[in-house]
């Protein structure tokens, strides 16, 4: 019998063939993208020319000053809406949110409604546009709901424009919303996302009134990167653990791993390619920016990236995309790896947030300019993001924290737990002369000559980028690179607001009370940018953050070094961070301390998860495999025994086989036997798993993988990652 391995690389290669043979037949010319952006979506464009001039200008002030919407208004637009569905095909409407799982949720209504004669007509009110009732104790809650306290709302958020979802055999209308219990609090990720956006928007446009700005709302602004796998979709299903832990939990080292250099930015394959077109022409449809696509570092790793939003909308957006990579991959015969870390030894993936600021007159409030020496409001809000960095950098560590994402942070391409900041040459030398008294800068980019005559003369930034910084400035935007690619990219955005805002508020305050006493805004920014930077500036490290050497002098400085999520998580409801967030209203204690329960029972179902899976795969499929080549070797050495020979090498090669067999059986016993273990609260079970749990994996692992390296291929039961990671 052939093991499923083996298997898997020959149906892996048939596909290949077969879809190369018939790519060319099938393949169709793609509309342009110009024309079909946007057009499954209840945007701008089509809200205009479907509402009437009240009900759509009603519409405008809720979107852009949060003002309330009329109930006959919403009545107005949910019939507008239902109309321009049903014209697209649809027959279902469904309310899109985000609940604390991580991925989103949806429940399909029809717009069926029988009438009196026995016929059906497709009605759709305002009411069921604005609010609808899914089931709310049957989601992650924290203890804010219970099983008898099932009743939950969600709401339309009209800043998130409605699409359609079309598929093979219907469409349906996804409507953005958020969720909330019945008692008010937040079950999701978009309401506190919301009102962190609202709360800094109140504190940036104190310190823009300072400067004579006119602008009347920030937003903050992001365009998260989307780093992924591509693998044969035969390889996925002949590996349990992929499909059920979404990373391989063994797999020997391949003799070719990314060491060469030669994936980042090479040619990307027909396949791959093809399947990018079709990802990137579906989003367009959904009004989703995607700009860029290419090879990433590790083999059979791709990204694609969007241009900047607003945060709230890119949030919807990152998840669509997410969404999207998974349900295209079937149909070009590939399965999408969204893990942060899929694959061992190799790059991990991330989804670095390009985070900005922007008011309501489209200003960058992170754009230095060609001076920035001499814009002083983009120094302003420059320091603010610093002295937020520094001060809630506990906070930051575990909006990121999960327990894929412990496998990545300091790995393959990957930033340190270290939470720091990069500015640059440049940038850095400002803050240095400010703090000293004021000196401008002497830096700049100059013009870069690349010594060949036919080549032009390139302008050259200020300053060089740093790959390994976690915060890193990147000319008009901070790009934080250590957010995971699993996650939704809404907890970073939410921490990083919140930080920002307490920060501004100090600011903004301090400016004030400076120019009341009758300094001019100039000389107030003057007397306070020395202060701040002199207060934070350990937080900046230009340097290779990967270096030993800089986890010592991190520790000189007091930063902090969360290795892991367990260590982390009690950054969210440490007594600083409940009053931060309770004072800018964007979530309470309950729900900041269910929030960290929930996120321990994550870890923890995680955790085991992955090593329930491990002891099946080392009993089901690595013990026979290793059992059948033993008995092979046992045979051989018999052999040459009975004919006079000296099996020197053979029993050797036996007794390491029957070492590795016997261990494989206790490591497998030990991590059984932890997993049975558990702890009265989730906090102390979270601590066991990364104690007990965790080592016992990696124990485990570590023996599955050196069995894997002495067993012939037609021998080994599962596709190996020489096959997994380059058989395209």
């Amino acid at each position: 019998m052939r093991p499923m391995g083996s298997s898997a690389l020959q149906e892996a290669s048939k596909s290949i063939i077969e879809w190369g043979r018939t790519a060319g037949r099938s393949a169709t010319a793609l509309p342009r993208a110009t024309e079909i952006f946007g057009s499954l979506t209840f945007n701008d464009q089509v809200q205009r020319q479907r509402l009437p001039r009240d009900a759509y200008k009603a519409l405008r002030l809720t979107i852009t000053q949060g003002a309330p919407l009329e109930p006959s208004v919403a009545d107005v637009i949910a019939a507008a809406m239902k109309d321009w569905a049903l014209e697209h095909g649809a027959t279902h409407y469904t309310h899109w949110f985000q609940p604390l799982t991580g991925i989103t949720a949806e429940k399909h209504d029809s717009f069926l409604s029988p009438a009196a004669d026995g016929r059906a007509v497709a009605e759709f009110r305002g009411k069921e546009l604005i609010q609808g009732e899914p089931d709310a104790s049957s989601f992650p809650s924290g203890g804010m709901r219970s099983t008898f306290e099932a009743r939950g709302y969600t709401a339309w958020d009209p800043t998130s424009a409605p699409w359609l979802l079309v598929t093979q055999n219907g469409t349906t209308l996804v409507i953005p919303t958020a969720f909330v219990s019945w008692t008010g609090e937040s079950l999701d990720k978009k309401t506190p996302l919301l009102r962190s956006m609202e709360s800094l928007s109140k504190q940036a446009i104190r310190i823009l009134k300072l400067f004579g700005s006119d602008a009347d709302r920030v937003y903050t602004t992001c365009g998260p990167e989307q780093e992924y796998f591509l693998i044969d979709r035969h390889f996925y299903f002949a590996r349990p653990d992929l499909i059920n832990a979404g990373r391989t939990l063994f797999g020997a080292r391949p003799p070719k791993g990314q060491e060469l250099e030669d994936q980042y930015f090479g040619s990307i394959p027909d396949r791959v390619l093809a399947f990018m077109h079709e990802v990137e022409a579906e989003l367009y449809k959904v009004g989703v920016p995607v700009k860029t696509r290419h090879n990433e570092v590790a083999p059979s790793q791709y990204e694609v990236a969007p241009i900047f939003e607003n945060a709230n909308v890119a949030t919807d957006h990152q998840m669509m995309t997410m969404e999207t990579l998974r349900r295209l991959a079937p149909k070009y015969g590939l399965a999408c790896l969204l893990h942060e870390k899929p694959f061992a030894g190799v790059n991990g993936s991330g989804k670095h947030l390009n985070w900005s600021m922007s008011d309501s007159l489209g200003n960058n409030l992170l754009n230095p300019g060609d001076t920035p020496h001499d814009n002083i409001q983009f120094l302003v809000f420059c320091a603010a993001v610093l002295r937020a960095v520094n001060k809630w950098q506990g906070l930051l560590r575990m909006s990121i924290a999960s327990a894929g994402n412990d496998h990545r942070l300091g790995a393959n391409e990957a930033p340190p737990a270290i939470i720091s900041v990069f500015l640059g040459d440049m940038l850095t030398d400002i803050f240095e002369q400010i703090e000293k008294g004021g000196a401008k800068s002497t830096k700049s980019g100059g013009i870069l000559d690349t010594g060949v005559s036919v080549l032009p003369k390139l302008p050259r930034d200020a300053g060089d980028r740093n790959r390994t910084s976690p915060f890193a400035f990147t000319g008009n935007k901070f790009e934080f690179r250590a957010v995971s690619s699993n996650q939704s990219i809404a907890m970073p955005n939410i921490a990083l607001n919140v930080a920002v805002t307490e920060s501004l508020d100090y600011v903004a305050t301090e400016l004030e009370q400076a120019v009341a006493k009758g300094k001019t805004i100039e000389a107030a920014v003057k007397a306070l940018l020395p202060k701040v930077i002199a207060e934070n500036k350990r937080i900046v490290f230009n340097g290779n953050n990967y270096a030993e050497e800089w986890r010592k002098e991190a520790a000189k400085r007091g930063l902090l070094n969360l290795t892991n999520t367990v260590d982390a998580l009690p950054q969210l409801v440490k007594p600083e961070t409940v009053k931060l967030f309770e004072t800018y209203k964007v979530l309470n204690s309950r729900e900041l301390h269910a929030r960290t329960e929930i996120n321990y029972e994550i870890y923890v179902k995680t955790l085991n998860v992955e090593g329930q899976l491990m002891v099946l795969l080392a009993n089901r499929y690595i013990l026979p495999a290793a059992l059948r080549y033993q008995t092979v070797v046992g045979q051989a050495v018999a052999a040459l025994k009975a004919g006079g020979g000296t099996p020197r090498e053979s029993k050797k090669l036996l007794a390491q086989l029957s070492r590795l067999v016997d261990d494989l059986r206790t490591r497998t016993d030990k991590l059984a036997k932890a997993l049975d273990d558990h702890a009265a609260s989730a906090e102390k079970h979270a601590k066991h798993m990364r104690d007990a749990v965790v080592p016992a994996m990696n124990a485990l692992r570590e023996t599955g993988d050196a069995i894997e390296s002495l067993v012939p291929h037609e021998l080994w039961p599962l596709p190996t990652y020489r096959e997994m990671l380059f058989v395209k």
